[in-house]
């Protein structure tokens, strides 16, 4: 009878492990829009293979409340299954021994042809894969109404040499030169395009990746802060603390001729029924042709103690990376998909631009991380460098005292 009963309590167990390993838990930061449709097109493959999608949606944007909650999921030893999480954050949660394996999964998917290298390791702790990459947004665009330069008879700036005096005749017939917001994000992604075109891809690594002092204080850094106080001379006077999808709309409206921000503001112009190459361009920043800042979305898996946990995490990642959801979802968020074979016949112009430039720049060294956006160095070191940015951006300190100020917070841990 004892036996019968220690049997029937295995058998319990048994089945309990299997409900637990069937079990996919996701925190995420999709809870709107075009995110959120796609979240529900991953729960459908997930549920497809079988296992149980447990929703784990933690509403903000940047994703810092999502942050807040995982680590405290962690610390009590309750991780989720996978995390939403980009950048250095995966090799800082790689550091404490939290996540699992994904070699097997990667290995079978052919992840290290289907990805650039410098995407590929961004997805790797220590040399193996631990997280999942879902889709690629290119920081350094320039949104152009091609009406305003045309009223103001200007030409679009092909180099920031270019930019004084276009903005200028801009500004002399009225419109406004640069649509721009006063928030400390908006400036740095300004500034990282900047300093893209002033020195190139390879002065851009040097300083804003590998924060090498001796980049950080050249000639070329002072250039950059000069140009960038140039392009703050011709933002309007009502840009403080305006949200980035407003400056959008003074684009859209013929109110501004250029704004420059990432992918995401493609958005707001195919919302308002504008068509790309008539009604606003879509080109890289001034001099950032042959470069392109990226801003990748990816989810970390964590080691689980159900005993088939690991099958659940290579079906949701198999899953993320199928060409079939690299569509769904980039053709929803208006970025593009990680993977170089997934066709690009259903996406708009902007996006096929995107995906030439993508393919084109990993081969030539020209793909980098934006530092705006938390792909590039650690959080407390990107927070330390963007306050010296805007601290410049809205005073008149010299290029040459902020020069100093980034070398000192590049050393920021």
């Amino acid at each position: 009878m004892i036996r019968m009963k220690l049997l029937a309590a295995a058998v319990a167990a048994m089945g309990a492990v299997a409900v637990q390993a069937a079990e996919v838990e996701v925190l995420h930061w999709w809870t709107a829009g075009g995110e959120a449709k796609s979240a529900a097109e991953l729960k459908k493959m997930v549920e497809a293979k079988g296992h149980k999608w447990k929703d784990f949606a933690v509403a903000g944007g940047g994703g810092e409340n999502a942050m807040t909650v995982l680590k405290s999921r962690v610390v009590s030893g309750s991780a989720p299954t996978a995390a939403q999480v980009k950048g250095p954050s995966i090799q800082e949660w790689g550091a404490e021994g939290v996540l699992a394996n994904l070699d097997a999964t990667a290995k079978a998917g052919n992840w290290d042809k289907l990805l650039p290298g410098v995407v590929a390791n961004v997805m790797k702790y220590k040399g193996n894969y631990v997280a999942v990459p879902v889709n690629v947004h290119r920081v350094n665009w320039m949104w152009v109404n091609p009406e305003v330069f045309k009223k103001a008879g200007a030409e679009v700036p092909k180099t920031w040499a270019d930019f004084p005096a276009a903005a200028e005749k801009i500004q002399k017939a009225g419109f406004i030169a640069v649509a721009h917001g006063g928030q400390p994000w908006q400036d740095f992604t300004v500034f990282e395009s900047v300093v893209l075109g002033v020195g190139g891809a390879k002065f851009y690594e040097d300083a804003l990746v590998k924060l090498d002092q001796k980049a950080l204080t050249s000639p070329t850094m002072e250039k950059a802060f000069d140009t960038f106080r140039t392009v703050r001379k011709y933002v309007d006077k009502d840009a403080a603390n305006r949200d980035w999808n407003l400056a959008t709309a003074l684009v859209i409206n013929g109110k501004a001729a250029m704004q420059f921000m990432g992918d995401w503001a493609k958005g707001e112009f195919t919302a308002a029924g504008k068509v790309p190459g008539k009604d606003y361009l879509c080109l890289a920043a001034p001099g950032t042709q042959q470069a392109f800042t990226f801003n990748i979305d990816s989810f970390i898996v964590f080691q689980q103690k159900a005993a088939d946990a690991g099958k659940a995490q290579a079906d949701f990642a198999t899953a993320v990376m199928s060409p079939e959801f690299q569509q769904v979802f980039n053709l929803n968020k208006g970025s593009i998909p990680v993977r170089t074979d997934v066709s690009m016949d259903k996406f708009d112009d902007c996006a096929k631009l995107s995906a030439k430039d993508f393919a084109s720049t990993a081969k030539t060294g020209g793909l980098v991380p934006s530092i705006a956006h938390q792909m590039a160095v650690p959080a407390s070191t990107t927070g330390a460098i963007q306050d010296v940015v805007t601290a410049f951006f809205n005073s008149n300190e010299s290029s040459k005292d902020a020069v100093k100020k980034l070398a000192a917070a590049a050393k920021t841990k």
